[in-house]
This record gives C-alpha cells, sequence and structure tokens, in this order.
C-alpha cells in the first residue's frame, strides 16, 4: 500500500511515517504542493495525506489535480485549524476524509482503511462538538497566537475592527 504524506513539519511527518510503515504502508514524504504532484506521478499513491497548511501554501489547491492523477486514491486532508467551512471545502475537491490534528494512530488507520468517502471528522468520538461560538473562539485565539498576540494584526488579518475582536476576546464561550 503507498502512501503519499504531503507534509511541512518533518518531525511530525518522520513520527507519522514510522507508524505507518508499521502498518504495512510504503511512504513517500513530500513538504511542498509541486513535490507532492511529481510524487504522485512518479509513485502513484493508493493513499495521500495532505497538512492543509503548508509553510508558504495551502494544499486545498492540489485536492483536484491530484484527484484527476490518482481518481482511486484516499486523499486525506489534516489540519490543526479544524473547521466545517474548510473541511466542506476539501471535500468539495474531492477529498474523502478530513480530519483535525493531532490525530492517533488508531483513528488514522481507521479512516485509511475505510471504504466510504466523506467521513468528516472533527473531533474525537470522546469529545462533545463545539458549538459556533466555541469554533470562533478557538479560530481567533490561533490567529492571535499566529500574530503573537498583536491584536491590531489579527483583526486586520479576520477583516474583524479592532473593539469588536477585543469584546470576543473578553467573552470566552462557556463549554
Amino acid at each position: 500500500m503507498k502512501l503519499l504524506l504531503v507534509e511541512d513539519d518533518n518531525a511530525f511527518a518522520n513520527t507519522l511515517i514510522r507508524r505507518l510503515n508499521k502498518n504495512g504502508y510504503d511512504c513517500v514524504h513530500t513538504d511542498n504542493n509541486s513535490d507532492a504532484l511529481l510524487a504522485c506521478r512518479k509513485h502513484l499513491p493508493d493513499y495521500i495525506l495532505l497538512d492543509m497548511k503548508l509553510a508558504q501554501e495551502t494544499t486545498l489547491s492540489i485536492i483536484k489535480p491530484l484527484r484527476q492523477l490518482r481518481p482511486q486514491s484516499r486523499i486525506i486532508l489534516l489540519t490543526g485549524f479544524a473547521s466545517i467551512a474548510t473541511a466542506v471545502d476539501a471535500i468539495k475537491l474531492g477529498a474523502d476524509d478530513y480530519l483535525s490534528k493531532p490525530v492517533d494512530s488508531q483513528t488514522l488507520l481507521a479512516v485509511l482503511s475505510n471504504t466510504k468517502p466523506t467521513a468528516i471528522h472533527l473531533t474525537p468520538d470522546n469529545e462533545p462538538t463545539l458549538s459556533a461560538e466555541q469554533v470562533e473562539w478557538q479560530h481567533i485565539q490561533q490567529v492571535l497566537k499566529a500574530n503573537q498576540g498583536n491584536i491590531s494584526a489579527t483583526a486586520r488579518q479576520l477583516s474583524m475592527h479592532r473593539r469588536t475582536l477585543q469584546r470576543k476576546l473578553q467573552k470566552r464561550p462557556q463549554h
């Protein structure tokens, strides 16, 4: 079983490759979109794991070309920035599945072996589904962290007025 992994975090990729190799997957690793397309043509993978956000690009843009190259391959999107909108986009573009990071080995192996397409796993089964307010809060926190706590930069990136962002930050949603 050939597997293409597109992941820019080498430590995470190496851990994932070790786990997958132990379970019979022959893994090829790339860390950018152009190398991913070349590796797909060369190695003809049965499975494709895509980290949605790479250092300088997103892998959403290569889902369609990968699907055209390998129509029978299972394409699974992994992301640390899980949202319903990106899950729907990924599935519409041709991904078979969508998992949020961190993903445990059992969940990943179960999704890889699943022959039914379009199972969206935004949260592990033992966790309650997040409300829209909680998802928004988490997204704001991720963008704020990426901007090193800079409220003005975060508000600009979120297309939100600075005071609106400050009000949202004061109201943490209940779990």
